[in-house]
């Protein structure tokens, strides 16, 4: 079950309902944004605050991974931060390279039309994700920005991914917040019981 009035957590999306949603997105940036989101699992606000060389080099070629610093990062309970770098592979590669900046000299990837030197706020990103869920027909589903981080983390572990390695590459401090983002699927528990005990 998703959000409810803004309560309750994020819905998860399957990869079709991603897509869906990603095609009613008009914008080279949101296009950006999204395709980021979706395949770093990264919080909406570290991503409104990136760097263009946290993301790109001089040339505007993708860097070997994506570095959200610490100070952009949301802390833990105890109020630390810390630096996380997200590995591009194949299907980020693409997405980065189908809609990278078309001026690397600037200071940040999604710069704010209406506060000049200043970058966009999560807000606006999540604008954008409301106004595309309801493009694709999902507006009456609990679908939030958190949706494509909880979705990111889910699909991991339902691919085999071990905890642990989920752990690292979310940045979480904890394994029982990591397990609060993960949908139970019944039926894969269930079958994984029966090849144990088979």
């Amino acid at each position: 079950m998703g959000k409810n009035n803004r309560n309750g957590q994020a819905e998860i999306l399957s990869d079709a309902e991603l897509d869906r949603i990603f095609k009613q997105l008009k914008s080279r940036d949101h296009k950006l944004f999204f395709t980021i989101a979706r395949y770093t699992g990264e919080r909406f606000g570290a991503i409104a605050k990136l760097k263009i060389s946290d993301v790109y080099d001089g040339n505007c070629r993708a860097l070997p991974e994506i570095t959200f610093p610490a100070h952009i990062r949301k802390g833990s309970p105890d109020g630390s931060r810390s630096t996380r770098q997200a590995f591009i592979f194949d299907r980020l590669a693409e997405g980065l390279a189908a809609y990278r900046p078309t001026h690397c000299n600037s200071l940040w990837l999604f710069p704010s039309p209406v506060k000049d030197g200043q970058p966009i706020c999560w807000k606006a990103a999540d604008l954008w994700l409301r106004r595309a869920v309801a493009a694709a027909g999902y507006a009456h589903r609990g679908i939030s920005g958190h949706s494509l981080r909880r979705s990111f983390i889910t699909k991991l572990y339902e691919n085999g991914m071990d905890i642990h390695n989920i752990q690292q590459i979310t940045g979480h401090k904890s394994l029982a917040v990591v397990q609060l983002y993960i949908r139970k699927n019944p039926v894969k528990l269930k079958q994984s019981l029966a090849n144990i005990f088979a």
